[in-house]
């Protein structure tokens, strides 16, 4: 009733319905990225795209920047250009082989592109050099990874996860849904609940970051 009752303001106000609509849509993506974020940021792909321009410019003229090559591969992964970044990182093993992000950035742009025993033993090795390395994402991805068909495998690293981020509220909707793929209902609730009971207890400033994972562990705790 109170978007409808919104809708019916702002047609008034501008006096044509599809301006309302385009208004209140802008409105709800401000709202969702200032409060919740479950919506994607519109500019990012931007910057990362005249980023990546750059990137590639900077490299040609210094083709022995091992960082810059780093950064380029980080960002081709964010944009899923898995292969390419695999292409990049490859050579860079020897420079950079005692750092935890470079063979977990190496491991997820392998796994990606198929080459999935060299990106699982990738990212097993970062983990090994450092637990912590990216704030224990690579037991998320490898977990993510074993779910299909590995369950048991999967809730072992989403465990390993919590060990180190006991106040993450995405770890137990990976777990919440690991739990519904083995048909085990009551353990996936009880999991979106755990998670829903960590968020309450969070402080202000951490909940703005979990938001997005709450929304979805309350979704799925209400109608799955």
């Amino acid at each position: 009733m109170l978007k409808f009752g919104l809708f019916i303001l702002l047609a008034w106000l501008f006096g044509n319905p599809f301006i309302a609509i385009i208004v209140l849509l802008v409105l709800f993506y401000i709202l969702d990225r200032r409060f919740v974020g479950l919506m994607p940021s519109l500019f990012k792909p931007i910057k990362r795209s005249s980023r990546i321009k750059k990137l590639k410019q900077h490299i040609n003229l210094s083709p022995n920047d091992v960082s810059a090559k780093h950064e380029l591969a980080r960002l081709l992964i964010e944009r899923k250009k898995y292969s390419e970044a695999a292409n990049l990182l490859e050579p860079l093993q020897q420079t950079l082989e005692d750092s935890a992000e470079y063979w977990d950035d190496l491991g997820t742009s392998s796994l990606f592109s198929g080459k999935v025993e060299r990106g699982i033993a990738s990212m097993v090795h970062a983990l090994k050099l450092n637990p912590r390395v990216k704030y224990g994402a690579p037991y998320l991805r490898l977990a993510a990874y074993y779910s299909k068909d590995q369950t048991e495998q999967a809730l072992a690293y989403i465990r390993a996860f919590q060990e180190i981020q006991s106040s993450s509220c995405e770890a137990y909707d990976r777990m919440s849904s690991i739990y519904k793929g083995m048909g085990q209902e009551e353990e996936a609730k009880r999991a979106a609940e755990e998670g829903l009971q960590i968020y309450r207890m969070l402080p202000r400033y951490k909940k703005r970051q979990e938001r997005k994972w709450a929304v979805r562990l309350l979704w799925k705790k209400m109608f799955r």
